[in-house]
């Protein structure tokens, strides 16, 4: 379906009709495919699941000037209201890991867990320029491919990594580029991690060389109710490569009872 949120025209699914919502947002230029097998996996457990293509990945392309961190945080909320959900657990993955810590900071009465895998950080970046951008604008095919042999070093897993580049080649370049440099720009929230009050499950790949395990091991240190969960082996998308073992971890640490999302 496509949703009109905060004046952009969003991809979205919904599906699954259990008593708890899970929202998954992915990251750079990955659609909500990137969450496809857990989600399919939790909507068999008494999980309503959704996930939406954000700006400038999927079936959601925007001009790159209405590419920002706050409007990748508000949407969250507007996908919420434009499918009455009142509340519910939010999931991300790499830099939508980031968006989804200033979610639920910012809207702790609509967000009622965290789940972060492999998450990029929440800091305003250096104004130095991106040699990932200008890879991005330069040959984006390359850049992708690259990128994504990087995300997934995993034996056995050419079939991801096709998955995985079909996905973000769905992207243009310059939606791409922007989608990295948003992090450089003035209006970046400012933000404390220990604002996150929420439960929060934390997943990371040891063997992931895009973000360091040792941001996660950091953030479950800040986060006053958190929990980390390190995966052997694992790269730096789990929820494509691990998609079960990420689930097993969800439903671990949010139990059917005592926990409405």
């Amino acid at each position: 379906m496509f949703l009109e949120v905060n004046g952009v025209r969003l991809h979205a699914v919904s599906f699954g009709t259990g008593s708890r919502t899970i929202l998954a947002v992915g990251g750079w230029t990955g659609s909500w495919e990137m969450w496809e097998e857990t989600l399919s996996l939790l909507s068999a457990d008494n999980w309503r699941c959704v996930a939406f293509d954000h700006r400038g990945s999927g079936e959601s392309p925007v001009h790159p000037e209405l590419i920002s961190v706050q409007n990748m945080v508000d949407d969250i909320i507007g996908v919420m209201d434009q499918l009455a959900i009142e509340t519910c657990v939010l999931a991300g993955e790499s830099s939508g890991g980031a968006i989804a810590q200033l979610a639920a900071a910012q809207y702790p009465n609509r967000i009622t867990g965290l789940i972060v895998v492999d998450s990029a950080s929440t800091e305003r970046a250096e104004l130095a320029p991106s040699a990932f951008a200008a890879a991005c604008r330069n040959n984006y095919q390359a850049a992708v491919e690259a990128f994504v042999d990087r995300c997934v070093p995993e034996a056995d897993s050419d079939h991801i990594r096709r998955w995985g580049r079909n996905l973000l080649m769905r992207a243009e370049p310059e939606q791409a580029a922007r989608l990295i440099e948003m992090w450089q720009d003035d209006d970046v929230p400012e933000f404390d991690v220990e604002q996150i009050t929420q439960p929060t499950l934390i997943i990371h790949g040891t063997e992931d060389v895009i973000v360091s395990i040792e941001s996660s091991r950091k953030l479950n240190e800040l986060i006053p109710d958190s929990k980390l969960v390190e995966l052997s082996g694992c790269g730096h998308v789990p929820t494509m490569t691990r998609p079960k073992e990420v689930y097993e971890e969800i439903l671990k640490y949010f139990p059917l009872k005592g926990f409405q999302g």
